[in-house]
């Protein structure tokens, strides 16, 4: 079969700007929490868009670890190329794409750095090991081979056998403040709902987008 010719109908349901909640963040919460009451493989996973000083935009998946009316939080090695981007150009885009639910949510906005304290709380309840490869690994940067990432580890686990892994200076959190929302339903004949929650002065305006 063609790629050309893989296609399917969407008809799990359907998404009303009457029925929608007045806040974005609460109906985010309610979606995630469907995704997770759906037990989808990684509901939390998303897409982080970020784009370079010359204008060259990249991807890659990270893991939501918190959401509240402030916006979505996710965790990085700051010597990444996604942080180094977000330092030149505070603009980022987050996608969530619930396939099984033919759900999408995508987010439009500018990162906030956590603070130390918010970091440091996020980092020591990570599993040991999750504490340890950040140590070892110099994200984003050329690696030779595996063993020597994995040998790495290995020095990190001896370094802090004992008490609790400080958390690294290089390692550090985000809070995307959201200025728009799309909240996509997969509709019949290519005919998919679209809401978009667009912040103004007094709060937020709810409109539907052509599919």
């Amino acid at each position: 079969m063609k790629v050309s010719d893989l296609r399917r109908e969407y008809s799990l349901g359907s998404l009303s700007e009457n029925d929608v909640l007045a806040e974005p963040m609460a109906q985010f919460d309610l979606w995630l929490q469907q995704a997770i009451d759906a037990k989808i493989n990684d509901p939390t996973a998303m897409v982080v868009a970020t784009v370079d000083n010359n204008g060259q935009p990249s991807q890659r998946i990270v893991l939501l670890k918190g959401s509240d009316e402030g916006g979505f939080v996710f965790f990085t090695n700051l010597g990444s190329r996604k942080a180094q981007e977000l330092k030149q150009n505070p603009k980022i885009s987050l996608h969530f794409p619930w396939h099984i639910l033919e759900r999408q949510v995508i987010v439009y906005g500018e990162v906030q750095s956590l603070s130390k304290t918010e970091n440091a709380s996020y980092f020591l309840s990570r599993p040991k090991e999750s504490q340890l490869a950040a140590w070892a690994s110099e994200q984003s940067h050329p690696v030779s081979s595996r063993s020597l990432l994995m040998q790495t580890f290995e020095r990190m686990k001896q370094k802090f056998k004992h008490g609790e892994v400080p958390t690294p200076d290089f390692w550090g959190g985000y809070r995307v403040i959201p200025h728009k929302i799309e909240f996509w339903q997969g509709g019949e004949y290519r005919l998919h709902d679209r809401i978009l929650y667009d912040k103004v002065d007094s709060g937020w305006q709810i409109s539907r987008l052509a599919p």
